[in-house]
């Protein structure tokens, strides 16, 4: 029998505390690790390939592609030793292409990788405590540089290369913000840290000088060249809870066993710690990613902001909000949200950012929908589906349907389909799940809970539980072949149960029996084990997360095959029904799918061909309840189809009227640009006739300078020829010359340097001596350095105590203000619901907008030729404002010369108003007649409105009734009629009283013209009809006078309300005239008096009847005011007048025949307005 083989299909699962844990390889496929696996998946085809781990790895620890996308870089742990393997991503499949486990230096383990811009040199950093960073020539394996960057064990959470210089390093961590940079065969740093030192989790470069890097506090710093130019704080919009979910996570121990805090890899537990529990609260900033326009930062849990560069200044600002959604499927959805952003990615096109979490999910969101939603915060999506984030404990598969089912101690259970690669259900629960069992139909499932035992269906959408067992920690539980029994453990005993009764039918106790056989495991724990349906093969899971095939009945040699699969000890296995695929789950939170094959290639054939079914479990009431819901919304779809081509049709005839007018607009404008284009025309036509008379001047002007050009220049060649000549002869001359010196001073050399070197020779020695003189002077000068720098060190020593002060006050009243915000984003979250539909609707309006901005672009433009001729008004405005300016001037001036007078009159003022005080008390004795009287006015209207009420209704009775009477003087004649025509027949009947039988038969004619039995049943019945419809429309009359009574009283009210406050403005207005009197009274004696003094004229004392001439002020007209008593008089005057007119209509009214007033109403006196005030009270 042949050895059996498997191969890795599909994988469910991420490992979020990988560093860099996920990138894009190119626009559609993008890099995570999951197990002991790198994956490569394609987003829109939805494959993965792998690229496997090492062999017997211990886990990856570190991530990081190259900048051409060619190579990636994997940071493992292969029995305790470390190693780093290169890939080549360019290779189908994918191969080593160097591997780094040799070194010169201590090392446990490395944290961070990263690339240098042009891939050939690779950045390493190890972990505490010896926190060495190393500079590779990784092609040759070959350390350029090794430089130990802290001394602390303090953590180290990142590293990376300036995207512009491969010898520029950056390096951040706890306390640390370094540049370093390479140069002959050494790192150097070149940034000294200033100020408070920062908990660094994150950074990014966002241009060849300028670095954005992150704090635990939730402060993004910008360093240009190692010097920090700009400094912002998120801000938390929303309460934090991380605390309490950390706890419970603790606590129920449902989280992966993540690296200790000795571990490299600053996973998201290690930075927790690492803060205090006061920092908690506050966004700590785990990810940064740089794109064209700014950049992405993580800002506390479940939340990224967007940042872009300012136009004007180097700095950036907060645009947009983006959010996890909250997951309904979730026990408690607020928490859902409640999961920290570790690692961001861009696409190369910049299209999608994609996020991994705390809680190993995958989200995506294109950047387009972000531009979309402005002012509300956009929210991510699922990557492929929800995942598990914890150890998977449980795990089964069915017969009818390609299903798997697991359960974890993340208290989820999850529906997967290996056939299409997809989740099918999910939904989380408030305990701990510790196995899983899956019907062989497919629609059932088994779970052992850690208080009871739950059989649940597997709905369309939903898992439901129909019945509980009260088995309390149920480790193992199984459906039979047959699906009609299923088993559960609790200890050492097996209860069994019945599918169809769901009764206990037996119990059964552990073996204690001997064991058969026993094999070797070589060097590592089996913890999970599974044998084919077919007996001929078994497949065993290891604790170091590998998987070994071998055949069965088993060998007794080393005869099997090992494949790395997970990070962690392997928890469960299982084989489909027909052998065809492995499945393999293990602490790392990862499920994989493998196809099983035999040595030669072969697939495993299957026993027996049986298609999957497709029948799935839907309750009555949920389909009733989809029914229900379908018939709402086609009669919900007919209305708004109704409304939609209601409102069409309102805008076609708004649009068509617009169209006429801009059509006839258009024309108009048509007709004055041809007249203009003609005119254009022939100003045309001239200037391209002056242009050719010109052209033509100026060619011959050219023709003529040229000539006299040639013959200038040709005189000038013939000179200079001749001159050259002669120079030709003199340089000749000069050479022998020159020559003849060089000789001379070659020998004058010789003795000046014998004489140089003595005299220089006498200097050094001095100089020499000047030296140890200058030596023993630094000496000194050093010690009096160190002595001021030991002062200036203890006084910023001072200092910064006082800023710490300072900042820990204002880090209180930011809390306390962040406590209020936290109150308004409840707030914002429900509106946020409501705009979004407003925003469905608003892009429509968009749509039909953008059309109408092309027709208005034409209108802008004749717009604008009016703005040139409105601009050159301005201009001419301008010239007036000028003028008025000066003008001003002049006021100005008299201003000051009258202000000289107002010093004079202030005096006088204060003598006056001693006078003016009894004249004030005279004022308010008026005043409070003026109120009286217009309460009086008040009244007077009331009775008004009233009475018009009452006449509106007679008149409309005194209409109904003359519609009557004319339908009864129609009726009353055509009864004379047919009287007078049924007399005549009875005359004529009487002629035959002699012969009784024609009487008899005239008689009959007459009963059967005038009294038929038919005609007696159809005028009954007629009648009936008659007196039914006119009951109704007496009814319906009677409804609408009641309705319109009430809208009277109501219409009453508002305008009794409205003439109340014009009667207070009145009022006021009143106040204002009588003080506008006293002042002109005031000034007049003013005047007088200044008259007086000025000796212009004799000083008269004003009396209140005097006028001033026109000529002294013409700026106050005479106005005169009759006596408050007489216009109130006068005004109830007419008032009585007006209500006697009234009286004598309403009497005329009621002499009309048929007119009958309504029983009750009385026309009220003059002395019962008080009554009358009371009622309409």
């Amino acid at each position: 029998m042949s050895t059996v083989v498997a191969q890795s299909l599909h994988v469910f699962g991420l490992r979020s505390h990988v560093s860099n844990n996920v990138f894009f390889f190119d626009e559609q496929i993008i890099i995570f690790p999951s197990g002991n696996h790198c994956v490569k998946y394609n987003v829109d085809q939805k494959w993965q390939k792998f690229i496997p781990g090492s062999d017997k790895s211990q886990g990856m620890l570190a991530l990081a592609i190259s900048p051409n996308r060619r190579y990636l870089a994997v940071s493992e742990t292969v029995q305790d030793k470390p190693v780093i393997t290169i890939y080549e991503l360019s290779a189908i499949p994918c191969r080593k292409r160097k591997i780094l486990n040799s070194f010169d230096f201590p090392v446990q383990k490395f944290i961070c990788i990263a690339f240098s811009p042009d891939s050939k040199y690779l950045l390493t950093q190890t972990s505490p405590p010896e926190s060495n960073l190393v500079y590779w020539l990784w092609e040759k394996q070959k350390v350029m540089a090794i430089v130990r960057i802290d001394t602390q064990n303090n953590a180290v959470y990142q590293v990376s290369f300036n995207p512009q210089d491969n010898t520029q390093i950056c390096i951040t961590g706890n306390g640390m913000f370094k540049l370093l940079r390479f140069a002959e065969g050494t790192l150097k740093q070149t940034n000294f840290q200033r100020g408070e030192p920062q908990n660094y989790l994150a950074h990014t470069w966002v241009s060849d000088d300028k670095i954005i890097a992150g704090t635990d506090t939730g402060r993004l710093f910008l360093f240009e060249s190692g010097d920090q130019r700009w400094e912002t704080s998120i801000v938390v919009k929303e309460p934090t809870s991380e605390t309490k979910n950390l706890g419970v996570i603790q606590e129920s121990e449902s989280l992966i066993e993540f690296p200790a805090v000795t571990s490299p890899v600053p996973s998201y537990e290690q930075v927790t710690m690492t803060s205090s529990h006061s920092q908690l609260s506050l966004p700590q900033v785990f990810a940064i990613a740089a794109y064209s326009k700014g950049f992405a930062c993580s800002a506390g849990p479940g939340r990224v902001l967007l940042f872009e560069k300012m136009e004007d200044k180097e700095f950036y600002r907060e645009s947009r909000e983006i959010r996890i959604p909250v997951d309904p499927q979730s026990n408690d959805p607020s928490q859902s949200d409640r999961q920290d952003v570790l690692c961001m990615c861009f696409s190369p096109s910049e299209e999608t950012l994609i996020a991994s979490t705390s809680k190993s999910q995958l989200y995506s969101i294109t950047m387009s929908l972000t531009e979309i939603s402005k002012g509300e915060p956009a929210h991510f999506e699922y990557l492929m589906y929800p995942l598990h984030s914890a150890s998977i404990t449980g795990l089964d598969t069915c017969i009818r349907k390609p299903l798997i089912a697991t359960c974890s101690v993340d208290r989820s259970i999850r529906i997967w389909n290996y056939e299409s690669n997809s989740l099918e259900l999910f939904k989380e629960y408030q305990e701990e799940a510790y196995t899983i069992s899956l019907h062989p139909s497919g629609h059932y499932i088994v779970v052992g809970f850690a208080d009871k035992l739950r059989i649940m269906n597997l709905l369309i959408d939903d898992i439901r539980s129909f019945k509980d067992y009260s088995v309390r920690g149920c480790k193992e539980c199984s459906f039979s072949n047959g699906g009609h029994l299923f088993a559960a453990v609790n200890g050492n005993v097996i209860h069994i149960f019945s599918t169809t009764s769901l009764e206990n039918i037996s119990n059964l106790k552990g073996h204690t029996g001997k064991v058969i056989r026993e094999m070797s495991a070589f060097d590592v724990t089996y913890t999970a084990i599974v044998i084919s349906h077919s007996g001929r093969m078994m497949f065993v899971g290891t604790s170091v997360g590998t998987i070994r095939a071998m055949k069965y009945p088993l060998p007794l040699q080393k005869e099997f095959n090992e494949y790395q699969a997970h990070a962690g000890p392997v928890t469960k296995m299982s084989l489909t029904f027909d052998d065809q695929f492995l499945l393999s789950v293990a602490e790392d939170g990862c499920l994989f799918t493998w196809k099983v094959f035999d040595k030669d290639g072969r697939g495993i054939k299957r026993e027996r061909e049986v298609g999957f079914a497709e029948e799935v479990l839907v309750t009555k009431t949920d389909m009733e309840e989809k029914a229900q819901v379908m018939l709402e919304l086609k009669t919900r779809v007919e209305e708004l189809k109704m409304e939609n081509e209601y409102q069409l049709r309102l805008k076609d005839m708004n649009y068509s009227e617009k169209i006429k007018e801009l059509t006839d607009k258009f024309l108009q404008e048509m007709e004055s640009l041809k007249t203009k284009n003609q005119v254009l025309k022939t100003e045309k036509e001239k200037q391209d006739v002056l242009h050719r008379e010109r052209m033509d001047d100026l060619l011959d002007k050219q023709s003529r300078e040229l000539q006299d050009l040639e013959c200038c220049n040709n005189q000038k060649l013939l000179l200079e020829y001749e001159k050259y000549q002669e120079l030709q002869l003199k340089s000749q001359r000069m050479q022998e010359e020159y020559e003849k010196q060089l000789r001379d001073n070659d020998e004058t050399k010789s003795q000046a340097l014998e004489e140089l070197t003595e005299f220089y020779e006498a200097k050094l020695q001095e100089k020499t001596t000047l030296l140890e003189e200058a030596q023993e002077d630094v000496r000194q000068q050093l010690r009096e350095f160190e002595e001021t720098k030991k002062q200036i060190e203890e006084d910023e020593d001072r200092e910064i105590q006082d800023i710490k002060t300072k900042y820990e006050k204002k880090l209180r009243d930011e809390k306390e203000s962040n406590l209020r915000l936290k109150g308004e984003t409840g707030i914002m979250r429900k509106k946020f619901s409501s705009l979004q539909k407003e925003i469905e609707e608003r892009t429509n309006d968009i749509e039909l907008l953008k059309g109408e901005q092309l027709k208005l672009q034409g209108v802008i433009k004749s717009l604008e030729k009016d703005i040139v001729g409105l601009k050159r008004e301005i201009q001419e405005r301008d010239e007036t404002i000028q003028d008025k300016e000066k003008r001003i001037y002049d006021l100005k001036k008299k201003n000051q010369e009258l202000e000289k007078f107002k010093f004079v009159l202030d005096y006088k003022i204060k003598e006056l108003k001693k006078q003016i005080e009894p004249r004030e008390n005279e004022i308010k004795v008026m005043k409070e007649q003026i109120q009286e009287m217009e309460a009086e006015l008040e009244r007077f209207h009331k009775q008004n409105t009233q009475l018009e009420l009452h006449i509106t209704e007679l008149w409309q009775k005194l209409r109904a009734t003359d519609q009557e009477m004319r339908r009864e003087r129609q009726k009353e004649r055509d009864l004379e009629a047919l009287v007078k025509r049924f007399k005549t027949d009875l005359h004529n009947c009487v002629a035959y009283i002699q012969e009784p039988r024609q009487l008899k038969e005239k008689v009959r004619a007459l009963f059967e013209k005038y009294v038929q039995r038919a005609d007696m049943v159809e005028i009954a019945g007629l009648n009936s009809d008659l007196q039914q419809e006119y009951a109704r429309q007496r009814e319906h009359l009677e409804r609408n006078l009641a309705t319109l009574k009430k809208k009277v009283v109501k219409e009453s009210e508002l305008h009794r309300t409205d003439y109340v406050r014009i009667m207070q403005e009145n009022v006021s207005l009143i106040k204002e005239i009588n003080e506008l009197r006293r002042e002109l009274k005031f000034t007049r004696s003013q005047v007088y008096d200044l008259e007086a003094a000025l000796k212009l004229t004799k000083k008269i004392r004003p009396e209140v009847s005097e006028t001033v001439s026109s000529e002294d002020l013409p700026s106050i007209p005479p106005t005169m005011r009759l006596n408050v008593q007489e216009e109130t008089g006068r005004i109830i005057e007419m008032q009585r007048l007006e209500i006697q007119r009234l009286r004598d209509q309403i009497q005329e009214q009621e002499q009309v025949p048929g007119f009958h007033p309504l029983a009750g109403m009385q026309l009220l006196s003059l002395s019962g307005e008080a009554d009358l005030k009371a009622q309409t009270k």
